[in-house]
C-alpha cells in the first residue's frame, strides 16, 4: 500500500504547488519579463520548507535513520538528512538566478522547473521501493534537462542539454533494467524484501542479482560523476546556465549518492559479496582522472566539473570501508553535506562572475579581488574548504573519510592507501585551486572595483559563515551527521 509520510508529503505540498501555480500566474499576470516576483515566491516555498525540515528535527520528530522500510517512503533522519542538503542548494540556485534571470524570458517556468527537481531530489532521498526511487528520480532529471538547455539560442546550452539527455536516458534504462531483473529473482521492489530475497536466493541465480545490483551502481553513477560515467559532465556544467550548474554539481549528485548507499548497501549485505576493493579502486581512479583533468582546464566551469568530478571519488572511500569502520559511511555523509555547501558556493561565485564581468576564461579573472572582493573571497574560502584546509568545515570531511580508511586497515590490507591517495589528490587539488587564488589576488594590480549583485553577495556570506563557522566549532554538525548515519552500517561489520 502506499503511504507517504508526513515530512515528505509537507514537502512535496509546499514545493509541488508553488511549482505548479508559477506557470499559472505568469500565464494570468501576462508578463513575460518579471523576474524578482516569481524568484522571490520559490525563495519563499523553499525557505518554508527547509524551516519545516529543521523544526522536526530541533523538536526530535525525527526517526533514526533506517535504510529500508515495509512503506515505499521511510520519514527518517537520513532522507531529512539529504533533503536540507538539497534544499539549501535549491536557495543558492534560485537566489543566485535573481541577477542572472533578468537578461532572460519566462521565469515563472525557470523557478517552477527548480521547485519541481528539488521534489525529485528530496523523494529519492526517503525512498525505500524501487519504483518510487526511479520516479523519483525522474522527476528529479526530466526539470534538470529542460533547465541545462534553458539558453535556447545558445548552441553550447543546446548541446550541453543534448548531451546530458543522452546520458540520462541511458542511466535511466540501466537502471530499469536493473529493477526488472530484482523484481523477477525476487518478487518485490521493497529494498528490503529484495535483500531478504537476495539473502536466500539459489546460488544459480547469483549472477542475475550480481548483474542487478552493478547495473544500480552504473546507472546512479551517472549522476555521482564516478568514472567512466563522467564523460557527459564538464560539457554539461560548461553549456548549461551557470546558476543551474550549481544545482546540478551540488544537489543532484547527493540524490546519486542517497540512492547509491542504498543500493551498495544492498549488494554488499544480500549477495555477501565483498565490494570492497571495487569500490576502492573507482574511489582512486574518481578522484585521480578528475583532478589531474582539472589541472589541464582554462575554463573556470569546466575547471570546477572536473574537481566535482574527484569529490564523489573522496565520498567513494567512506562507502568503501562502510562495512569495516564505523567512521566509512559518516565521514561521507559529512563530506556530501559538506560539499553541497562548498560546490554551491564556487558555482553560485562563478554566476555573480558570468553575469557582472561575462567572463568565465581563468586569464581573464585577473584583478578579481579587487573587482568583486566579496564574490571573490566567497570562491576562495569554498575552494580551500574543498582542498580540505583547515580551519575550513571542509577540513573535518576530509579527515574523518581518510580516517575511517585507516580505521579499516586491520581488515583490508589496502584501506591505508584510500588515505595516501586521497591526500595526495588533496595535495594536486591545490595546484589549480592556487592557481585561481593567484589570478585573482595577484595579478591585475590596476582593476578597479565593479558593482557585486546582492544576491551573490548573500549566498558568498552565507557561505563564508558556514565554512568558516562549522571550521572553528565543527560539534552540532557533527552530531547531526551522527544521528543521520543508518545503523545499518555498523551491521555490515564482520
Amino acid at each position: 500500500m502506499l503511504e507517504i509520510t508526513s515530512t515528505p508529503l509537507i514537502l512535496i505540498a509546499i514545493l509541488g504547488t508553488v511549482g505548479v501555480i508559477l506557470p499559472i500566474i505568469s500565464i494570468a499576470r501576462k508578463e513575460k519579463g518579471s523576474n524578482s516576483f516569481y524568484a522571490v515566491i520559490a525563495f519563499a516555498a523553499l525557505i518554508v520548507s527547509m524551516a519545516y525540515v529543521g523544526y522536526e528535527f530541533i523538536n526530535e520528530n525525527v526517526a533514526a535513520s533506517a535504510l529500508f522500510s515495509d512503506d515505499v517512503i521511510v520519514d527518517d533522519a537520513f532522507g531529512g538528512f539529504f533533503a536540507i542538503a538539497m534544499l539549501i542548494v535549491a536557495l543558492f540556485t534560485t537566489v543566485g538566478s535573481f541577477n542572472y534571470m533578468r537578461k532572460h524570458n519566462s521565469p515563472a517556468v525557470y523557478y517552477s522547473l527548480i521547485l519541481l527537481a528539488t521534489i525529485g531530489m528530496i523523494l529519492v532521498a526517503y525512498s525505500t521501493d524501487l519504483v518510487m526511487l526511479f520516479v523519483a528520480w525522474e522527476l528529479m532529471s526530466i526539470p534538470t534537462y529542460i533547465l541545462v538547455g534553458y539558453m535556447k539560442k545558445n548552441p553550447s546550452s543546446n548541446e550541453a542539454a543534448l548531451k546530458y539527455f543522452l546520458f540520462g536516458a541511458l542511466s535511466s534504462a540501466i537502471i530499469v533494467y536493473g529493477i526488472a531483473i530484482s523484481y523477477g529473482l525476487t518478487g518485490s521492489t521493497n529494498i528490503g524484501e529484495v535483500i531478504e530475497g537476495y539473502s536466500t536466493l539459489d546460488p544459480s541465480l547469483l549472477p542475475l542479482a550480481l548483474l542487478s545490483v552493478g547495473m544500480f551502481i552504473a546507472g546512479f553513477g551517472f549522476k555521482m560523476g564516478l568514472v567512466p560515467f563522467h564523460q557527459w559532465l564538464p560539457d554539461t556544467y560548461e553549456g548549461a546556465p551557470s546558476p543551474v550548474t550549481a544545482l546540478l554539481a551540488a544537489a543532484t549528485k547527493k540524490a546519486g549518492f542517497a540512492a547509491a548507499i542504498r543500493i551498495i548497501v544492498l549488494g554488499m549485505m544480500a549477495l555477501n559479496l565483498d565490494w570492497t576493493l571495487a569500490l576502492g579502486i573507482i574511489a582512486v581512479m574518481t578522484m585521480t582522472i578528475g583532478n589531474v583533468a582539472a589541472i589541464m582546464q582554462k575554463n573556470l566551469s569546466r575547471m570546477l566539473a572536473y574537481s566535482s568530478i574527484a569529490h564523489a571519488g573522496y565520498i567513494l572511500i567512506g562507502l568503501a570501508v562502510a562495512p569495516y569502520s564505523s567512521l566509512g559511511l559518516q565521514g561521507s555523509l559529512y563530506q556530501i553535506f559538506n560539499h553541497a555547501v562548498m560546490k554551491g558556493a564556487a558555482f553560485i561565485a562563478i554566476a555573480g562572475i558570468v553575469t557582472t564581468l561575462a567572463v568565465t576564461h581563468i586569464d581573464k579573472l585577473k584583478g578579481l579581488g579587487r573587482r568583486m572582493p566579496i564574490t571573490a573571497l566567497g570562491m576562495v574560502i569554498s575552494l580551500f574548504a574543498l582542498a580540505g584546509v583547515p580551519p575550513l568545515s571542509g577540513f573535518w570531511s576530509k579527515l574523518m573519510l581518510f580516517g575511517s580508511a585507516l580505521d579499516a586497515s586491520t581488515a583490508l590490507w589496502w584501506a591505508p592507501w584510500l588515505a595516501i591517495a586521497g591526500v595526495l589528490n588533496s595535495a594536486l587539488s591545490l595546484a589549480y585551486y592556487g592557481w585561481i587564488t593567484r589570478k585573482m589576488y595577484f595579478e591585475g594590480e590596476t582593476e578597479k572595483r565593479v558593482s557585486e549583485p546582492k544576491s551573490i553577495v548573500a549566498v558568498m556570506i552565507f557561505s563564508i559563515i558556514f565554512l568558516v563557522g562549522f571550521g572553528v566549532y565543527p560539534e552540532p554538525l557533527l552530531k547531526f551527521v551522527e544521528f543521520a548515519t543508518p545503523v545499518v552500517s555498523l551491521g555490515l561489520m564482520p
